[in-house]
């Protein structure tokens, strides 16, 4: 935004985060653009305007579906295996593939929503999903099949930042944390639902429409963004330039690092492991990622850094990404022993592992726009202390679980852990988020995505190392070492989780937005 209208603004009353206008003339103008002008020229009511919300909704229930989408296949790999007549270990690409992909394009978002306008990155981001389904959905071959994902992981790793983004830009600061609760919900809720869907769909036509299901959806939202997304550049956005040597080292470090640490938890995990020793792997990746930052700081001085690491001179936001990563890790760690828990030591099958687990996501989902609410009257650590301190006794409780556990039990534990979750989550992401200057959105929200992806790597990747330490020790086979082993990853688990409270402590009692 010019300085001109900087000033002039200056003593408005913190209504809203409006984008900045660009210098190029844009021959289309959208409802939202002219929100976002007409806010520098005149107060606007504490209120979200109608045009702002259907796109904000729009772009919610677009991330919800790409979300979804991630978790869609993991049913699947057997129908794929012997449909495509590939092996087991070529099918985990699909999945392995994914992961990496997210975790390459992610750090590289922040960068992109800061470069190019919300229309033109939101735009983008589902033509590349929409094509990656249509060419999944009509996949001949396997290869035709992980070029589809390929495309569908592009499109989803820039789209949840591209929403904290929005969010943050659009909503007036009194309804942050309603914004937040909506992202919570997507977050929550759309991996758990993932499986289910999967069975369901599966359960009356072909894998085929796993992909072609969500596409419709795809090509909609990408219309909707079309007329309604704003079209104007962030501030200081025509002086982006791209360096390539950062991106280059950005797609090695995060991309090994990544396949490094889930490689270490083996093909239970994620599956698609590989030859090279994951430990060397992590090592030179941590080596890249040392040369990466020392870049960006070098880049801070002259020009615009590929990730702008001044994010982290915000002491909210820093309690926001350890938060995030403790909560996100742990909670992710155990949904991937959970199952293997109730398969190999209750006996239970798939199916009723994903009904025992599904009520869970959908309280998260619901909990999520109620403590969005609350964020929006209370202080932070009136809800984090709470929720981190119910969090960890959470964890605690599946540290119970024997081979002569009730599924019922198994079940409540799993409910409290996920109603508490939104508890730490939706008030640190505005608190952090909302700590930053808005030309810091873009990579506050991209930093805190890539993190979180890292950290759901690593906890998958220790606690089932740490499972097959302990069935190791107790025998190597049978349900009780079954059962030894996933409460030795458990246990650790909730020791990790005991750091949440300390963050939880560390939260100020006043923290203010910089706008």
């Amino acid at each position: 935004m010019h300085e001109t209208h900087s000033a002039s603004s200056s003593n408005l009353p913190e209504v809203e985060h409006p984008l900045p206008a660009v210098t190029a003339p844009v021959p289309i103008v959208s409802p939202v653009e002219n929100n976002l002008k007409n806010s520098v020229s005149a107060p606007r009511a504490d209120k979200l305007e109608r045009a702002d919300f259907l796109l904000l909704m729009v772009m919610v229930i677009a991330a919800f579906i790409l979300i979804l989408n991630e978790t869609l296949l993991g049913v699947a790999l057997p129908v794929l295996m012997e449909d495509l007549h590939v092996a087991a270990s070529t099918t985990q690409w699909s999945s392995t593939g994914f992961m990496l992909t997210m975790a390459v394009v992610t750090p590289a978002s922040g960068f992109i929503i800061s470069r190019f306008s919300i229309r033109n990155v939101f735009v983008g981001a589902m033509a590349v999903f929409s094509i990656g389904s249509l060419a999944a959905g009509l996949a001949p071959t396997f290869g035709f099949l992980l070029l589809g994902r390929i495309l569908q992981a592009m499109g989803t790793g820039i789209i949840m930042p591209l929403l904290m983004t929005t969010m943050m830009r659009l909503v007036p600061p009194s309804r942050i944390g309603r914004a937040m609760g909506l992202i919570g919900m997507v977050i929550s809720a759309a991996p758990a639902l993932g499986p289910t869907v999967s069975g369901l769909i599966l359960g009356i036509g072909t894998w085929h429409w796993l992909f072609l299901s969500v596409l419709p959806i795809g090509l909609i939202a990408l219309f909707v963004g079309l007329k309604l997304a704003p079209n104007t550049l962030p501030e200081g956005g025509e002086n982006q330039r791209l360096d390539v040597l950062s991106m280059i080292l950005s797609t090695l470090g995060f991309g090994g690092l990544v396949l490094g640490l889930s490689s270490l938890g083996g093909s239970s995990a994620h599956g698609g492991g590989i030859s090279l020793n994951p430990w060397i792997l992590i090592a030179i990746s941590a080596a890249i990622l040392v040369v990466f930052v020392m870049r960006q700081l070098q880049l801070q001085k002259t020009s615009s850094p590929f990730m702008d690491l001044r994010v982290f001179k915000s002491f909210p936001f820093v309690l926001t990404v350890l938060m995030s990563s403790v909560a996100m890790g742990v909670l992710l760690g155990s949904s991937v022993l959970l199952p293997m828990y109730t398969v190999n030591v209750l006996g239970l099958d798939s199916l009723a592992t994903g009904l025992m687990l599904l009520p869970g996501g959908i309280l998260s989902a619901l909990m999520s726009p109620i403590v969005g609410n609350l964020s929006d009257k209370f202080s932070p650590r009136v809800l984090v202390i709470p929720g981190a301190t119910l969090f960890a006794g959470s964890i605690w409780l599946l540290t119970l679980f024997d081979e002569n556990t009730s599924p019922l039990f198994v079940v409540l534990v799993y409910l409290i852990l996920s109603a508490v979750i939104p508890f730490m989550n939706t008030p640190m992401m505005g608190l952090g988020l909302g700590s930053l200057p808005k030309h810091l959105y873009s990579y506050g929200s991209s930093a805190m995505t890539t993190v979180q992806q890292v950290s759901a790597a690593a906890a998958t990747a220790i606690f089932v190392a740490l499972m097959g330490i302990g069935i190791a020790t107790h025998g190597g086979s049978g349900v009780e070492a079954q059962a030894a082993g996933v409460r030795l990853a458990f246990t650790v688990a909730a020791c990790i989780a005991l750091s949440a409270i300390v963050i939880a402590v560390l939260i100020p009692r006043r923290a203010t937005a910089k706008h």
